[in-house]
């Protein structure tokens, strides 16, 4: 058996690879999307099919809710984008693995990557009855236990295929060392995968009804390997009888499909110019949702715009004054003020815009004055950004 140093030399020296070869492709990409907007291909995977069927509620299977929604998805866009091509994985009750998955994507030169699933807890878990809610996944690492017994539940198809340590280069789903390779996968195309998955979310709130449990980041492998814009849509959870009957439903499918495709409508036209939407929607990217699970819980509040103790701020500020500070999340819900997502960084200070919580460090009336602040916070929140309100509100 080889050692964890073997494994994490054989990983990183994939991770090269992998990473030279979406450098290879990435030129041609954006040429084709540069001069191919009347061409744009959508590649839809609905998770799972055939034997794997996926996680099981009371009265269904996942690989049957994912296909309907998928289907229904296509079909919309099929009748209504007459300058979109759709490509599925699958149109029909069957396995596909997940490299040929991706293969498809990359032979049909897919401009975005959509795949859909539904979520599931363990048996065990005591609120797995009760719990809800829709996430969109863009690639990241599986940084807590929760995120990763995700990836695993849904990376573990591998292991149905005859083989599969060999035909995935060694990569093993139930092994932690394995996501190493999933740090610096598909960097190029992160900012749209976020913008498209924080639309994703805000539709499958305001379309579908579906409680929000954010844009998230984890280690899947189709989303490392597809080498365009890609994300994973978790529609809600089947192991919830309530949220399965939804699921099952006609009306549900069809909400659910909906919300997925107004998304699409509104990221198409930023693509092709069309609209600045995309910008708008780039606010929810500041550190999207590493952050932990338990979060979810916190019942406390942050106190809205408290005064930072900063020498360079007036005690009182006064009413149409240019004040500088240091942006490093946006998040759906709201942390308490001691949340362990904010890395010890305190005060924190928090606003409102287009249905995000914003979260600021630091606070000064020049920008030379904020700088020391915003290194600090860099260190922390790599994203992180300088942001200027004016009257409680962002103006830059």
């Amino acid at each position: 058996m080889h050692s964890i140093g073997h494994k994490i030399s054989i990983f990183k020296h994939l991770t090269q690879l992998c990473l030279l070869i979406v450098a290879l492709a990435l030129p041609q990409t954006i040429v084709a999307q540069a001069t191919s907007k009347n061409n744009f291909v959508v590649v839809l995977d609905a998770g799972h099919g055939g034997h794997d069927a996926g996680a099981i509620g009371v009265k269904g299977k996942e690989k049957n809710i994912n296909l309907g929604v998928v289907l229904k998805l296509g079909k919309l866009i099929e009748t209504n984008m007459p300058d979109v091509t759709v490509k599925y994985t699958r149109k029909t009750d069957v396995f596909v693995g997940l490299k040929e998955r991706t293969q498809i994507a990359h032979k049909n030169k897919g401009n975005l990557f959509i795949s859909v699933h539904a979520n599931s807890v363990d048996k065990k878990n005591r609120n797995r009855k009760t719990i809800k809610g829709a996430s969109t996944y863009v690639l990241g690492t599986a940084k807590n236990a929760k995120n990763l017994e995700i990836a695993k539940r849904e990376n573990s198809v591998i292991m149905l295929e005859d083989d599969y340590s060999t035909k995935y280069e060694g990569f093993d789903p139930n092994s932690p060392e394995s996501y190493i390779i999933f740090e610096t996968m598909q960097t190029a195309f992160l900012d749209q995968s976020i913008s498209f998955a924080a639309l994703v979310q805000e539709g499958m709130v305001d379309v579908a009804h579906r409680a929000d449990r954010g844009v998230r980041q984890n280690g899947f492998y189709v989303l490392a390997y597809t080498g365009m814009p890609s994300v994973l849509v978790e529609l809600d959870f089947i192991c919830n009888p309530t949220q399965e009957k939804y699921m099952l439903s006609e009306k549900g499918q069809e909400e659910m499909a909906e919300a997925i495709y107004n998304a699409f409508v509104t990221y198409k036209a930023s693509y092709d110019g069309k609209t600045d939407a995309i910008a708008a929607v780039k606010q929810a990217q500041a550190n999207v949702s590493n952050y932990d699970e338990e979060a979810e819980d916190e019942q406390e509040t942050i106190t809205d715009n408290s005064t930072p103790d900063n020498n360079d701020v007036q005690e009182a500020v006064t009413k149409g004054q240019r004040i500088y500070k240091v942006q490093f999340m946006a998040l759906p819900k709201k942390l308490s003020a001691n949340s362990k997502s904010f890395k010890g960084l305190t005060p924190v200070e928090v606003y409102q815009e287009k249905g995000y919580y914003k979260y600021t460090y630091g606070a000064s009336s020049t920008r030379q004055g904020i700088e020391s602040d915003f290194k600090k916070v860099r260190k922390l929140f790599k994203d992180a950004f300088i942001i200027v309100m004016q009257d409680g509100k962002r103006v830059e």
